[in-house]
């Protein structure tokens, strides 16, 4: 068994924690992960899904009959689709997204990468995600495990957040300081 990283807490961090112990167990961390990875596109990418996975006005019974079906026709394996499961039994459907991010950072420390995140105003494309993680690694010293996110607030350039530094390059930030500036002078 693997020491347990202590940068996942609260709910999200518990069944996280868990999942990943099962999985270590099973040698199945990587698969696990692609799976959860393949999960989280899916809620993200889907209006529909995403308002299942989040709505309180929806029946547990239709959840878990949602999700049990959508696992399956994913072929995920019996370690998630048993890990989904007890999430909308235990009415956390919720904190499904939380706890596979949760579950992403732990892998992160397991394989001694660090985690980053990228918010831009438009879709990154592979290249730049590409270039951006080189970028990261070479600064940082280690491998990155890059995720990306899309705000229009942000109107144009990057805001990174490698661990617990943020970087903050957007046009958004850059108007604001522009803003302040202005104002102390006049």
């Amino acid at each position: 068994m693997t020491a347990e990283p202590t940068s996942v807490s609260g709910l999200g961090g518990r069944y996280a924690t868990a999942l990943f112990d099962l999985a270590a167990e099973q040698n199945a961390i990587d698969t696990v992960l692609a799976d959860l990875d393949t999960l989280a596109t899916m809620i993200d990418d889907s209006d529909d899904l995403s308002r299942l996975v989040r709505s309180p006005v929806v029946a547990q019974v239709d959840q878990a009959s949602a999700m049990a079906a959508l696992v399956a026709k994913a072929g995920m394996t019996s370690l998630v689709a048993n890990f989904v499961g007890t999430v909308v039994d235990n009415g956390r459907l919720s904190d499904l997204r939380l706890m596979i991010g949760q579950f992403n950072l732990l892998v992160s420390q397991f394989k001694g990468e660090i985690a980053a995140e990228v918010t831009s105003a438009t879709k990154l494309n592979a290249d730049q995600i590409s270039s951006i993680e080189k970028s990261l690694a070479a600064a940082v010293g280690r491998e990155v495990q890059l995720s990306t996110k899309v705000d229009p607030d942000v109107l144009g350039g990057l805001a990174v957040r490698v661990g617990s530094r943020m970087i903050d390059f957007s046009l958004r930030t850059q108007l604001n300081n522009l803003q302040l500036s202005l104002k102390e002078v006049g």
